[in-house]
């Protein structure tokens, strides 16, 4: 008995087998409704499967209409003012991007943009890389063209038809990209389409001797409503319902972009490759049924300005970081300071044409707003210089009784209203600003090469600042800097013992070694500050503005 079952399970095995190859595989692609008729019980007296079942069925296998064949790999050079590309046929992979950014050297991306290309994945995990036919082989787009297209049309061996249109445009650095796909087989099918990037775990960082420290290549994403990012050292893996996924470094972004909806972002690693991609899972095509989706490519630097313009949260890349606050407060989030500042750079760069100018007026500028604060700063100072003696009277007085020293000298605070702390407001108002504009030019791709005074080059060193993003090679700025801090502590009046006065003239020696190797701009910043602050003191002294009435003294009844 078990042997005859066995054999009729065989049997039976082996007629699906024989149907499929000599009937199913045979069919030509046909309408819906002849498709249905086609998948018809071929026993009479069996039962009609309906046309959507409560219960899904598991998918069947789908069998190859045609075998696959191995064509030639050719590639579209696509070239527009700001980048070069090349697109391959096997997989429609973007092989090369090559920047021409701000006319600087141009700066091949490879290894980001993913050699498979467009995949199709079927059900059981099974991934088809799809040959594609180029409709061009050239495009060339100048200033003020109109966009250009190169379609890619091919077969993924299985029935379905892909179709990829990719626009390109001489003005932006972003492909936009239609994708259709139809089932020319004469059965119903579903798949998963996985458009993917892979790439090192250490891409090539742009020049890091400029900023110490960079980060290496990570993952980054739009999902879920918030960004995401995986350092590739130790990268987890993310993913689900998102808007935009892609590989990145500190100035630069390679970016995915879903322009429908239906598409999901995952993020993997796999050994020292880093993979990201957008994935969408097909509705059930029935023969003759396409389904079509958009998305975008973008390859280029992070501008907050050109990101933000897409209008899908891809300046949400550019990473800011925080400033150190209470944590009741959560920090002080770098973006609400830093890109207002990055705005107002750029702004007065567009008038001036020079980066250095433009970071010398936006100086003045914050000089001048906190030009009040200055002021009170300079008479509260002036105000502790004239208790001092009544303060150091009070220390020799209660030299062995500290507590009394302290409530003391509050009290003459107090009788003088003086602010023992209202000397440092514009300092502490300005070291959030300060770091601000530090994380600005750290990220500003803008900035880099851009020069400021530069004379060109001499035995391979820039003569001067040739670069605001790079350190001063010749050590003249940071110097300066220093010199002008120095003169700026000797104008400040003392208000603390001579040991304080010492400690505090060392630390333009400290601050010159630390900018050092700080960027041009940085240090460009803040010399000048230094520069106007001592005009205002100047100022302030010659006009007699910050100077003080003392302060009656409340005598005891």
């Amino acid at each position: 008995m078990e042997k005859r079952a066995i054999l009729a399970a065989v049997l039976m095995a082996g007629v699906l087998l024989l149907y499929q190859t000599f009937f199913v595989s045979q069919q030509e692609p046909q309408p819906p409704q002849k498709a249905q008729q086609a998948a018809a019980p071929a026993t009479p007296g069996a039962a009609a499967v309906p046309a959507a079942s409560a219960v899904p069925e598991p998918p069947s296998p789908v069998p190859p209409v045609a075998p696959a064949t191995a064509a030639p790999e050719k590639t579209a050079v696509v070239e527009t003012p700001l980048y070069r590309a090349v697109v391959s046929s096997s997989g429609g992979a973007l092989q090369e991007w090559q920047l021409d950014y701000r006319g600087q050297k141009p700066m091949i991306v490879a290894g980001l943009l993913g050699p498979r290309g467009l995949l199709i994945e079927r059900p059981g995990g099974q991934a088809t890389p799809v040959p594609f036919r180029l409709s061009a082989e050239a495009l060339r787009l100048g200033e003020g063209a109109p966009p250009g297209e190169v379609i890619l049309t091919g077969d993924d061996g299985f029935g379905l038809r892909i179709t990829q249109a990719l626009r390109f445009r001489a003005d932006t650095y972003v492909i936009e990209q239609a994708l259709r796909i139809e089932n020319r087989h004469s059965v119903a099918q579903s798949a998963d389409v996985v458009l993917p990037w892979a790439g090192p775990a250490e891409w090539p960082k742009e020049q890091p001797e400029k900023f110490p420290g960079q980060h290496p290549t990570r993952a980054v994403g739009f999902v879920s409503g918030s960004v995401q990012r995986d350092e590739v050292a130790n990268i987890s893996g993310f993913g689900g319902d998102g808007t935009w996924v892609g590989l990145e470094s500190e100035l630069y972004l390679s970016a995915l972009v879903a322009r429908s909806p239906g598409f999901k972002v995952t993020t993997a690693k796999n050994g020292t490759t880093v993979s990201v991609s957008l994935r969408a899972t097909l509705p059930r095509l029935e023969p003759g049924q396409a389904w079509e989706g958009r998305y975008a490519t973008y390859v280029g630097p992070k501008e907050y300005d050109r990101l933000k313009a897409l209008g899908v949260g891809l300046e949400k890349s550019i990473f800011f970081g925080g400033f150190p606050a209470p944590q009741a407060y959560g920090g002080l989030p770098m973006e609400w300071i830093a890109v207002p500042i990055l705005w107002l750079m750029n702004w007065f760069y567009k008038y001036l044409g020079n980066y250095g100018l433009a970071i010398i007026l936006l100086t003045v500028v914050f000089k001048a707003l906190f030009f009040p604060l200055t002021v009170k700063s300079m008479r509260s100072m002036k105000a502790m210089q004239s208790i001092q003696p009544q303060v150091n009277a009070l220390r020799s007085k209660y030299k062995n009784d500290a507590p009394r020293v302290q409530r003391e000298t509050m009290q003459l605070y107090k009788q003088h209203k003086v602010n023992p702390l209202g000397g440092c407001l514009p300092m502490v108002v300005q070291i959030p600003v300060f770091y601000a504009l530090y994380v600005a030019l750290s990220v500003s791709v803008e900035i880099q090469n851009a020069p400021f005074i530069c004379f060109g080059r001499l035995f391979g060193m820039d003569l001067w600042i040739c670069d605001l993003a790079a350190q001063d090679p010749t050590y003249v700025l940071p110097i300066l800097m220093g010199v002008s801090m120095f003169i700026q502590q000797k104008m400040t009046p003392v208000m603390g013992d001579p040991r304080q006065a010492k400690m505090m003239l060392m630390m333009p020696v400290v601050f010159t070694f630390m900018f050092l190797s700080l960027p041009s701009g940085l240090v460009l910043y803040w010399t000048l500050s230094n520069v106007l602050q001592i005009l205002q003191q100047h100022y302030l002294n010659r006009s007699g503005k910050v100077e003080k009435a003392p302060a009656r003294v409340q005598k005891k009844a």
